[in-house]
């Protein structure tokens, strides 16, 4: 039996995709509804980690931080608490280094492996198995958890030893953030000059520029449709991880520093349950201009 915890925007698709590849899942979220949802697909309720680190052989998590990931594996309830020897725990989720090397720590000690496996490809990824899956961990629990990981991710990289595999998503998430803010601006520029921009996006999408954050988040930017996808929080909380992780290396973020208090900024505006391409909107305020409105129009 596999163990699924967490089924937001991500780890459902994710724990139906598994179901899909004929895995057995016991599952746990703290929305009753969305336990309800599994269920009624075929999977078995749990109604605490606990429980489901006691019924499963590998439990796999996908929750939004730190704090969430430290009660779900290390709580009084949490799934080591039940875990058997020998079990494996598999973190998914985006958090510190430093966290998951302290609970990779714990779970040594009731000799059960870690990896910390994040993951990069956002809601169409893990709807459609195609996620960029970087793990960290010794290399047998890694090849333990393989199997589980192709069944959800196209691109599989076993990147290092416990704590790798978020310091290489802390990387992804400088450059996915950086994207956003690049082709925002280059949208910006284009259209207050007058480019229609569907056409820049369809002409950059053909040279060096080409980026998947435009494959991907194109169509966000050109009808305004920032229902996530990834939100500004998360994605925040993620350049958070990063600076801070740079900080401890001694190694200087300017650019990501800068768009970490652009997304800052819109969370103030109360749009941190908003996609990241909404960082778009704060490059429009800046100019004065909505992209695809007349050459000189006010946003």
């Amino acid at each position: 039996m596999i163990g699924f915890i967490g089924l937001g925007v991500m780890g459902k698709p994710m724990a139906r995709n598994l179901m899909a590849a004929g895995h057995e899942l016991v599952v746990h979220s703290r929305t009753r509804a969305d336990i309800d949802e599994l269920a009624a697909e075929g999977a078995t309720p749990a109604s605490s980690p606990r429980e489901v680190g006691e019924a499963c052989d590998t439990t796999i998590a996908m929750l939004p931080d730190s704090p969430q990931v430290e009660e779900v594996f290390g709580g009084e309830n949490g799934v080591l608490a039940g875990a058997r020897p020998g079990s494996l725990v598999i973190d998914m989720s985006t958090i510190s280094p430093v966290v998951t090397r302290a609970l990779a720590a714990r779970a040594g000690e009731r000799r059960v492996g870690y990896v910390d496996a994040p993951v990069s490809g956002g809601d169409v990824g893990a709807r459609e198995a195609t996620l960029s899956i970087m793990a960290g961990g010794s290399a047998e629990d890694f090849e333990r958890a393989r199997p589980l990981l192709e069944a959800l991710g196209k691109t599989v990289v076993h990147v290092g030893p416990v704590g790798a595999g978020q310091v290489v998503k802390a990387c992804n998430q400088v450059v996915v953030a950086l994207t956003i803010e690049a082709v925002g601006e280059a949208l910006v520029l284009g259209s207050k000059a007058g480019v229609d921009p569907a056409t820049i996006i369809e002409v950059l999408s053909g040279g060096l520029a080409a980026n998947r954050v435009m494959e991907l988040r194109g169509r966000n930017f050109l009808e305004h449709d920032f229902d996530p996808g990834f939100r500004i929080d998360l994605h925040h909380k993620d350049l958070g991880i990063a600076l801070s992780t740079a900080r401890e290396y001694g190694v200087a973020l300017p650019a990501t520093a800068a768009v970490s208090e652009m997304l800052q900024a819109l969370r103030t505006r109360g749009m941190g349950d908003r996609d990241h391409s909404a960082l778009l909107t704060l490059i429009e305020d800046l100019a004065q201009h909505t992209i695809g409105a007349p050459a000189g129009a006010a946003a």
